[in-house]
């Protein structure tokens, strides 16, 4: 989940302004986005966070007037199979389920507490239902405490017990509860002996981890299975399905220069949270004279972490990773207190 989307819905809503918010809540096969993620659609059009892009979020946008005029929820069941994968141009399939639901003014409280636990990096829990034809928000926090429309204690008691589970999950046919997903997203290219200490460590730390490589025998899950993804595919070909949106994490460690270089400059072509580059500093140098000579501005380049990793005397893969890790949570220590490093 996002901290863009909440802030834009708790901002347009200070503002008396409508929008809804799309979360994904079921997925089957290879999509592009997990279970959790969101997107908000203000009701000028604006979009804040992001579900995956292409035709998924144009029918999700298309149905966002209606959400908002009715202050009703629906579901929208996407599936992309083999034929709309190919006719929508796309390289992932898979299924789909989309809760969109009305930000409404009475629950802007809700999304205040929402952006500070994801700003803590608290865990909590959204509890929605329809009951009376009046649409209901709560958010339960860690300790039980609920903020917005009250729930009855034997309902609370009854959802209590599904609280650990950190995916969305519905409780009956009009109720639903949706936690906040508070792991960052970190893609690390490259699957050799650094990544997969670097996996390790950084699931023990609540970064969400995807391998790419194009190795098939190194980009498998058994070598990775902290990773929640694995894609074995040339590099530039999964820039097509990585999802981008400003507060991902990004390491480059692949087996040579050539494909350093490649990842780097597709990156600094996106937006990220944080990019770094295992390398010497003379083999940084030469990669940086290439961007430049390729236009890339002297401002986006400092952007990058090279070498990367904070000076701990780190020789061994597992030191080396230790001490990227401890640079990523630096960085995102920064982000969520508004101290930006760089």
């Amino acid at each position: 989940m996002s901290l863009m989307v909440f802030s834009a819905a708790v901002d347009y809503l200070k503002e008396k302004k409508s929008g809804c918010i799309a979360t994904i809540v079921r997925r089957i096969g290879s999509a592009p986005r997990r279970e959790g993620a969101t997107m908000f659609v203000g009701e000028d059009g604006k979009i804040f966070g992001t579900i995956g892009g292409g035709v998924l979020e144009k029918d999700v946008k298309e149905k966002a007037g209606s959400v908002i005029r009715e202050k009703r929820p629906m579901i929208l069941n996407y599936r992309m199979d083999a034929k709309s994968v190919e006719e929508n141009g796309m390289l992932c399939g898979g299924n789909v389920d989309v809760f969109i639901e009305p930000a409404l003014y009475e629950h802007l409280l809700v999304y205040e507490e929402a952006r500070r636990f994801l700003s803590e990096r608290k865990e909590g829990t959204f509890y929605v239902r329809m009951k009376d034809e009046r649409y209901l928000k709560s958010f339960i926090g860690i300790y039980g405490s609920v903020i917005g429309d009250p729930i009855e204690e034997e309902e609370l008691s009854r959802i209590t017990g599904m609280l650990p589970i950190r995916k969305p999950i519905f409780t009956d046919g009009s109720s639903l509860l949706i936690p906040l997903q508070t792991k960052s997203v970190l893609y690390i290219f490259g699957a050799g002996h650094v990544a997969r200490y670097l996996t390790i460590v950084a699931n023990l730390v609540d970064f969400a981890v995807t391998v790419i490589d194009d190795s098939e025998e190194l980009a498998k899950k058994e070598n990775f299975p902290d990773a929640e993804r694995v894609y074995s595919m040339p590099f530039e070909e999964s820039f097509r399905i990585l999802d981008f949106t400003g507060e991902e994490f990004v390491v480059i460690a692949t087996k040579g220069h050539k494909t350093d270089t490649l990842c780097l400059e597709e990156v600094l072509k996106r937006p990220f949270r944080y990019v770094g580059m295992i390398g010497s500093r003379r083999k940084v140098m030469a990669v940086f004279d290439y961007l430049r000579n390729k236009g890339f501005e002297e401002e986006k380049l400092k952007k990058v972490h090279a070498p990367i990793g904070i000076e701990i005397n780190s020789d061994t893969p597992q030191e080396v990773a230790i001490s990227i890790v401890a640079e990523l949570i630096k960085e995102r220590g920064a982000y969520f207190k508004g101290n930006d490093l760089r």
